[in-house]
């Protein structure tokens, strides 16, 4: 077995309350008393722990954050953001990935609970019904971050994502540009819903007719951007630029016509979204929706601190500036 509590109060010759409350950083110790419990906690090498101090206090200082995937280079910067923030405030987070299935986001939340977490940050493809009722049994808070709640029931970190899709469509008509496909994430997803709907409002606004062949349905994948191409080459007339609902696709878009021969942005412009590294990685670089992510996972870790700590809050529903940033994937204006 490893050392206990009592082996130190032992070994300091002092009560295990005495221990309990130098660990604590109870100042109504003695100053002899507490040297007496620090030396012998680093001669006998104890390590408090941290559940069972957390029992006692009600608080572990650790925060659950569950994301749908980490390798995902969108979820990993969000995830450095809430990282930093809680490492300043001294938080601890316990990270899981969710594969976007319910069940196992459930299943996680109650993982997390029984950890004693003392706030939990979620990030998902969608907020049900089921969702709402776990998180308001949940006896600490909870954030969502890059995560839409219709009901707008729990506190979240957002960006605007319907006009910032209809800003991608504009940044084309700019560029004199009408003929415009549009590469689809999952639409199970209320973001992804948000995203058509700026795209086909973008239309409307500059009084562009809506040909359901210039919407490709995509999975997120690199893969399915290489697969939109195929499907708008096989049109009477392809599109003369694409939006893709993620970095991830619309670097498949480039490569994809690039196989065939098209120029980019020459015969073909493309825009992504969220601004990944992966942007600045294709040539040509990317145009993109500027996403914040790592703006969304802190702001998302100081709401939760402030809820923590009690402070005040002027708003649960934070919704962060966007903007579409000009590279080499489409013509100059």
């Amino acid at each position: 077995m490893g050392v206990t509590i009592y082996d130190v109060a032992r070994k300091a010759n002092v009560s295990m309350a005495t221990v309990s409350r130098v660990i604590n950083g109870n100042t109504n110790v003695k100053p002899t008393t507490r040297q007496k419990v620090l030396d012998a906690i680093n001669e006998l090498g104890f390590r408090p722990n941290a559940v069972a101090r957390g029992l006692a206090s009600r608080k572990t200082t650790s925060v659950g954050v569950i994301i749908p995937d980490i390798s995902n280079l969108f979820f990993a910067e969000l995830a450095r953001g809430i990282e930093d923030i809680a490492t300043m405030y001294k938080y601890h987070i316990i990270l899981s990935s969710s594969d976007q299935q319910q069940t196992k986001e459930l299943d996680l939340l109650d993982n997390m609970l029984e950890k004693q977490v003392d706030g939990v940050i979620f990030m998902g493809s969608s907020v049900t019904d089921e969702h709402i009722e776990a998180f308001e049994r949940a006896s600490v808070p909870v954030i969502l971050a890059a995560t839409v709640d219709q009901s707008n029931v729990l506190p979240s970190v957002n960006i605007n994502y319907q006009q910032a899709m209809q800003d991608a469509v504009a940044e084309l008509v700019n560029q004199e540009i009408e003929s415009i496909g549009f590469v689809t994430a999952p639409l199970n997803a209320q973001i992804n819903e948000m995203k058509k709907q700026g795209y086909l409002e973008g239309l409307k606004e500059h009084n562009l007719e809506l040909d359901e062949t210039m919407i490709y349905a995509g999975d997120e994948s690199y893969q399915s951007g290489m697969d939109a191409v195929k499907h708008f080459l096989n049109l009477v007339e392809p599109p003369k630029a694409i939006i893709a609902s993620s970095d991830e696709m619309a670097l498949g878009v480039i490569h994809g016509a690039q196989d065939q021969g098209i120029r980019i942005p020459e015969d073909l412009s493309v825009i992504g979204f969220d601004n990944t590294r992966l942007a600045t990685m294709v040539r040509p670089t990317l145009t993109t929706v500027v996403q914040p992510m790592y703006d969304i996972g802190a702001v998302s870790m100081r709401l939760l601190t402030k809820l923590l700590r009690g402070e005040s809050i002027e708003q649960e529903q934070v919704t962060l500036p966007h903007r579409i940033i000009n590279r080499n994937s489409t013509k100059e204006k």
